[in-house]
């Protein structure tokens, strides 16, 4: 009996499907959406059924069409056969050049009904609509946090994987987005071509150019809800923002330390390796990242602008002033919430709670000895380890 209930159900969804292609177009049972001819229909159906069976052999990254397989292949290869004839930029993908052309023609055809703001593309559209919705479909399986598109989501899972799949091939250096790989490649070929009219600075993308006009205009159009602070780019509000979330999403596999941006991860995962890989060439001191050694050069130059009016002593940044003067007013805003003992810096408070905790993040590679200082794992090395 069931047998048959259900091949009369199979002969119902035939003559369903008889009936579209007499209307001329057959239709997708999960959405209803029409669709010209069958092939059409496979294809689309792959977006509920979650189906990718094309398959890029040098990254493993899927695709529902093939045509997406073979234009993704060109970011490994580099091929980038459309050219722009207004500003020379080159693109692998005709959608991605056909989206460029109207940054030049400054077409945005597609407006939001709720703010009136113009996109170029429909997409683009669909994803602004989300901030007036406040909708965050797409859930991170790892952590739980959501998204609004999910491509952001794609990204986002790569901070848990660590994957880069955007290799350059001039260099080597591996980038988790297309974007970021594209505007690198400009410093092998030194294409720079928007330009500040204020300072005359020049910049490898537009949006780049953008936020730096925001210092000569002082406009701050990201603004954080809770204490109404304003930022000139919206990564500094995402940033600032986990300040009062306690968000830390990049731990160390080490030690299992959590950091609120990437940049800081990487800068702490050299204490473990004792890595410092920029050197001074007037004293030959070494430093973790480039920004501390561009800082340390300015004592050698002389240039110290930050002056204390207590004492005359000169400083690289406003940073260390402010510290240094609270050697005069005697302030220690930094508290140990374990024994009250109060400091003049956080770097010293963070110290110091290794005293309680018993951490030891510093470890020694080569026989495993632990230290709670950076000093100390140096000092170890030079004894135990000097020709290593």
């Amino acid at each position: 009996m069931q047998a048959r209930s259900s091949s009369s159900e199979s002969d119902n969804s035939l003559d369903e499907q008889h009936d579209s292609a007499d209307n001329g177009y057959v239709s997708c049972s999960e959405c209803g959406k029409n669709f010209t001819s069958k092939s059409y229909l496979n294809i689309h159906f792959r977006l509920h059924t979650g189906e990718k069976p094309f398959k890029c052999s040098e990254c493993g990254k899927t695709f529902t069409q093939k045509q997406h397989l073979t234009s993704h292949q060109k970011t490994h290869t580099g091929e980038k056969p459309y050219k722009c004839e207004e500003c020379g930029r080159r693109f692998a993908q005709k959608f991605q050049f056909s989206l460029h052309q109207k940054s030049h023609t400054g077409e945005r055809p597609y407006k939001c009904s709720e703010c009136g703001k113009g996109f170029p593309t429909k997409t683009r559209l669909r994803q602004h609509q989300v901030v007036h919705t406040g909708e965050r479909a797409f859930e991170c399986p790892e952590c739980g946090k959501c998204f609004k598109t999910n491509s952001q989501l794609y990204y986002h899972k790569m901070t848990h994987t660590g994957e880069k799949p955007f290799k350059c091939l001039e260099c080597g250096r591996c980038f988790a987005r297309k974007s970021h790989l594209h505007g690198h490649q400009k410093i092998h070929t030194h294409e720079k071509l928007y330009q500040c009219a204020e300072c005359n600075k020049v910049f490898n993308h537009k949006s780049h150019l953008s936020q730096h006009k925001r210092i000569h205009t002082g406009d701050k159009p990201f603004e954080c809800k809770t204490c109404g602070k304003c930022f000139t780019q919206k990564i500094a509000l995402i940033l600032h923002e986990r300040s009062h979330t306690g968000e830390k999403p990049y731990n160390c596999l080490e030690c299992g330390k959590s950091y609120k941006d990437r940049s800081a991860l990487v800068n702490h995962q050299k204490n473990h390796t004792g890595e410092k890989p920029f050197a001074c060439s007037e004293c030959n001191k070494r430093y973790k990242v480039n920004s501390d050694l561009l800082r340390h050069k300015k004592i050698h130059d002389g240039d110290l602008p930050f002056q204390c009016a207590e004492c005359g002593k000169r400083f690289i940044c406003k940073k260390s002033l402010n510290i240094h003067h609270r050697s005069h007013t005697g302030e220690k805003p930094y508290e140990c919430v374990e024994c009250g003992k109060c400091f003049s810096c956080n770097s010293n408070l963070v110290t110091h709670k290794r005293i309680h905790t018993g951490e030891k993040p510093y470890t020694c590679k080569l026989c495993g000895t632990s230290f709670t200082h950076a000093s100390g794992l140096i000092s170890h090395k030079k004894i135990h380890h000097p020709n290593e």
